[in-house]
């Protein structure tokens, strides 16, 4: 079963984060000075013209999150962040000795119709503080990588609320990283509400902001035999194949990537390049925070396969045919369900029931030949939309609006 959906898991974040116009209570630079006043003020109760604020704590990068569960037909259950207001913050962090202050809040942005202003921090780790939301809020600080699994991708609310833990998580991870200028050496400190960092270092003074570190991802096509090159890495589980990528050199235009990837990584050599679409991927390893993933048809020139065996376990050409099986039979919709299911329990403490994650169960009960990545990946709506259709190529290719400063054809 492909999946279509109006915009990539980790994309459409529903906050606001650009400044707006000055006096705003919203904006950055007023909301962080009311934060300020509230924190030393400690008020039982906000000012009518304050915005309200509300904290969502990370621990490892993972988000805090509660579960829910509707009462009809055995629905699955569907997590949501765990938003803690201002107030209970300060409480519940100042029993277990942490303290709450401006300089440890990062701005994630508003929902203006709510008046409403968000906030990420960091809690690092604390057991005791762990079993107290778990037991006095059912909250419980959750892998981002389980929760993409387990975000049911008909669902915009949650759809929203994971974008938002992606772009939380990015922004503490780039602090985590980033505690020292790389010019100087000496300490940075947090600057405009956590958006940008600099050097403590009077003389030094360097500014540091948050960066992507753009990945390529590649469908090579042959287009005469009607097929697609797939590689595997070691680290896949079995049968699991995915689109070529890897990451853009300095001086290197994203096509030159694109075309370089293919032939270092398998010896096919790739003419045509077209853009299909990008996708936010907070889930990287720590020291890469904050990727993203570019996502291209590439046209195959040459055939034969030489498999880097450094960068790959192997690659291989699938038919239309078999790919268009392995979609049909792959059961994505109840691997979501088992995920809700065990962040649910992860909540509620109770013992974890097995997931199927390694195998994707064709619908008869036998596994799968092949199956592809699920639909939070970009490789999975490369591979389905080639699947059903033939990409345009060249100036009909007009998939989806490219970031500004793209084209479509590369």
């Amino acid at each position: 079963m492909a999946i279509n959906l109006n915009s990539h898991l980790f994309a459409g974040n529903p906050l606001r984060s650009k400044t707006p116009k000055l006096h705003d209570p919203l904006s950055l630079s007023s909301s962080f000075e009311s934060l300020k006043s509230h924190l030393h003020q400690n008020p039982e109760t906000h000012p009518p013209n304050s915005p309200f604020f509300k904290v969502l704590l990370f621990k490892k990068g993972r988000p805090l999150v509660s579960s829910s569960i509707e009462e009809e037909d055995g629905v699955a259950p569907s997590w949501h962040l765990g938003w803690i207001d201002l107030a209970d913050c300060k409480t519940i962090l100042g029993k277990h000795g942490v303290q709450l202050t401006e300089t440890s809040l990062v701005y994630l942005g508003s929902r203006a119709e709510e008046h409403v202003v968000y906030w990420a921090m960091d809690v690092f780790e604390n057991r005791e503080l762990v079993t107290e939301l778990r037991n006095s809020k059912q909250l419980c600080f959750v892998e981002l990588r389980t929760l993409m699994i387990a975000t049911d991708w008909t669902d915009s609310w949650v759809m929203g609320d994971l974008a938002i833990a992606g772009h939380g998580r990015a922004l503490l991870e780039w602090h985590n990283q980033s505690r020292f200028c790389g010019h100087c050496g000496d300490k940075t400190v947090p600057k405009e509400a956590g958006r940008m960092k600099q050097c403590s270092n009077e003389i030094c003074k360097k500014s540091v902001y948050p960066r992507l570190d753009p990945v390529v991802i590649m469908l090579v096509i042959d287009r005469e035999n009607n097929r697609v090159l797939l590689g595997r890495q070691s680290r896949f589980v079995p049968r699991m194949w995915s689109c070529l990528a890897g990451f853009i050199e300095p001086g290197e235009s994203l096509e030159e990537a694109v075309r370089r990837e293919a032939y270092e990584e398998t010896g096919i050599e790739v003419g045509e390049v077209v853009y299909h679409s990008s996708q936010p991927w907070p889930v990287g390893p720590n020291s890469l925070p904050c990727q993203l993933m570019v996502g291209f048809f590439a046209y195959a020139k040459s055939l034969e396969i030489n498999v880097d065996k450094e960068e790959l376990e192997d690659a291989q050409w699938h038919s239309r045919e078999d790919v268009r099986k392995a979609l049909r039979f792959a059961e994505y919709k109840k691997e979501q369900r088992l995920a809700a299911a065990k962040v649910d329990q992860m909540i509620k403490a109770v013992k974890k029931r097995r997931s199927s994650l390694a195998g994707y169960l064709a619908k008869s009960g036998e596994l799968a030949p092949m199956f592809v990545p699920g639909p939070f990946a970009i490789a999975h709506h490369l591979i389905s939309t080639w699947a059903n259709q033939d990409p345009p190529t060249g100036t009909k290719a007009q998939m989806k609006k490219p970031p500004s400063g793209f084209v479509s054809k590369l």
